[in-house]
């Protein structure tokens, strides 16, 4: 079926929308139409525009975390308002799959595609599915599975996340270090951040990396933090402050250990760089998907689990004292035992939506 068409709803976190992203581009590179759907004004548009991918907004909200009535009815506005668009756009580009990455976004889509009799899949990359993905569950088609989860989920296969196409790259460890004007026989830290609510992490690592002097660390802050961050470390010359990166595959490929949250994007791709790791679960997660997200490699013995705290310093000051050169080997070869595999994800994942 050369034209095959797809639509694919991805939520604005980079945890909903870069599987879709990867998936919209493996489909396409087979000559698969794709559409997406995106909500109103997301930053994701931009990336979208970039590879040249076709896209439609919706203006939906989330649903009031509040009591406050004016915010419910103003959801359930926008909400019924997407549903008509929705099957407007459905109508217009006659879709023969609709796929959910998760977000608000998606549930419009898969409703008023499963109404019509379009197949319909669900990917959810968390080891606690978020509200979305459980309401749609009750009624897609197949439901794609990013991490092993703690209950029976139907039409349900373990595909694991799709990564971007730069994480199967190779990558040259000096000419990334020289370039940073680090040493690349010195035992370096990836630290990311990320721009939202990482207040305490950034703290944390700021005390850590003073004491710490036989470690290089890159620090990843996020735009939000880069100017405070990089007063913190002036007088500290075995940091790099970076307030993005376009090449966070290398910096994962090179590094020998990262402190970072616990999304399940960072986890797909900490996997697939073997890359050992202290995780510390943004604390504020929905229902602490990001400290079950973290137990999947912990539990294997390829990550460790440091949980947001005011000691949070000391802790991790702690345990970089004890990540030897022969425990990052052995955290390293215990990603073998991981249960999922992302290197392979995106092909399995455009092979199963074919296939519908």
């Amino acid at each position: 079926m050369e034209n095959t068409r797809f639509m694919i709803a991805s939520g604005g976190t980079g945890g909903h929308f870069y599987p879709g992203l990867a998936l919209g581009l493996a489909l396409r590179e087979l000559g698969k139409e794709v559409l997406f759907v995106v909500r109103k004004n997301e930053p994701s548009i931009r990336v979208l525009t970039e590879h040249q991918l076709s896209y439609k907004e919706i203006d939906l909200c989330g649903l009031p975390r509040s009591v406050n009535p004016v915010r419910h009815l103003s959801f359930l506005k926008k909400l019924s308002t997407s549903l008509f668009h929705t099957r407007r756009l459905i109508n217009d580009f006659n879709p023969d799959v609709a796929l959910g990455t998760g977000g608000y976004i998606s549930f419009p889509l898969l409703l008023c595609a499963r109404l019509k009799g379009i197949k319909t899949a669900v990917h959810d990359s968390n080891s606690r599915l978020g509200l979305v993905n459980r309401v749609c569950g009750h009624f897609t088609t197949l439901f794609m599975l990013g991490l092993p989860v703690n209950k029976k989920i139907k039409n349900s296969v373990l595909v694991s996340t799709p990564l971007r196409p730069e994480f199967l790259a190779n990558v040259n460890k000096e000419e990334i270090f020289n370039k940073l004007g680090l040493s690349p026989s010195v035992p370096t830290v990836l630290v990311v951040g990320g721009s939202q609510g990482a207040k305490g992490l950034n703290e944390a690592v700021v005390q850590l990396a003073h004491k710490a002097s036989a470690w290089q660390f890159i620090h990843i802050t996020g735009t939000k933090w880069f100017e405070t961050l990089k007063e913190s470390y002036k007088d500290c010359p075995n940091v790099r402050v970076l307030d993005y990166s376009h090449e966070i595959y290398a910096l994962m490929k090179t590094c020998d250990l990262t402190i970072c949250r616990s999304g399940a994007g960072t986890v797909a791709e900490l996997i697939a760089c073997r890359l050992p790791a202290v995780l510390v679960p943004f604390p504020h997660a929905t229902e602490d998907h990001q400290y079950y997200n973290a137990k999947v490699i912990a539990d294997c013995g390829a990550a460790e689990i440091i949980r947001e705290n005011p000691a949070l310093a000391e802790q991790l000051y702690s345990s970089l004292l004890s990540k030897t050169p022969e425990e990052l080997t052995r955290m390293r070869g215990a990603y073998q035992h991981v249960p999922v595999d992302p290197i392979h994800a995106t092909e399995k994942i455009t092979q199963l939506l074919i296939k519908l």
